[in-house]
């Protein structure tokens, strides 16, 4: 994908917010997907966009939301047998994740929601600040579109849905590339990624609900200075 077609998509995406914009609540918009499809990387660019204009970060107008945020802890993982599994949808703090959805809708608030920290495999509390003057939260993640409990529920919160999709072949290789960016031999990364990722990648593209815009996937290395995420 071109330069031009990830401004395309990042335009398509703002368009469809300001055809969304509430007034009585925070207007929140769901960017769902495959891991290694490019939505956090759209997620990011579409606030970056939004704020441009704003001269202070406590006035930004819209605030990103990731999912990610809500990994359960390693240790958890361990505990429940499946620090193997980690990344599908059962190794996150899901109901977490929609409580503080349902609060983030009220305007006028202000929130400290945990970031990913993925170099070192852990959730950083309070890595993302919503300021008080915030109007429009991004969401993102694989799983906010799942058709199952309670993802299914969180959706009622959503103003408009985006699903950027890919063919697994495509998802293969760049998680592939991911993992060995992060240390693992060749035959590790190929094993992880047909073990838990590419199942996690299969269960989003089948099982997720009806998305008011779809997006093709970013192939990061065609995008000078965009950097690859999930």
């Amino acid at each position: 994908m071109s330069v031009e077609s990830h401004q395309a998509n990042i335009a398509a995406v703002v368009d469809l917010i300001a055809s969304r914009i509430k007034q009585d609540q925070r207007t929140v918009i769901a960017i769902a997907g495959p891991p290694a499809s490019g939505k956090t990387t759209l997620a990011e660019a579409v606030v970056e966009h939004l704020n441009a204009r704003s001269s202070s970060s406590d006035e930004r107008p819209a605030s990103l939301f990731p999912m990610d945020g809500y990994h359960l802890s390693n240790p958890e993982l361990d505990s429940l047998g499946l620090r193997d599994r980690k990344g599908s949808c059962e190794t996150f703090d899901a109901s977490g994740f929609c409580v503080a959805l349902e609060r983030l809708c009220v305007l006028g608030t202000a929130h400290d929601l945990p970031g990913f920290d993925r170099d070192n495999d852990c959730v950083v509390p309070g890595a993302i600040r919503v300021g008080a003057h915030a109007r429009i939260i991004v969401a993102e993640g694989n799983y906010l579109l799942l058709d199952r409990s309670p993802w299914r529920e969180a959706q009622s919160h959503y103003t408009a849905r985006v699903f950027v999709k890919a063919p697994l072949a495509v998802l293969s290789m760049r998680l592939q590339e991911r993992w060995r960016a992060q240390g693992l031999t060749a035959r590790q990364a190929e094993a992880r990624v047909q073990l838990n990722d590419l199942p996690n990648a299969t269960l989003v593209l089948k099982d997720s609900t009806e998305a008011d815009l779809v997006l093709e996937h970013l192939v990061h290395d065609e995008l000078e200075g965009v950097p690859a995420s999930s």
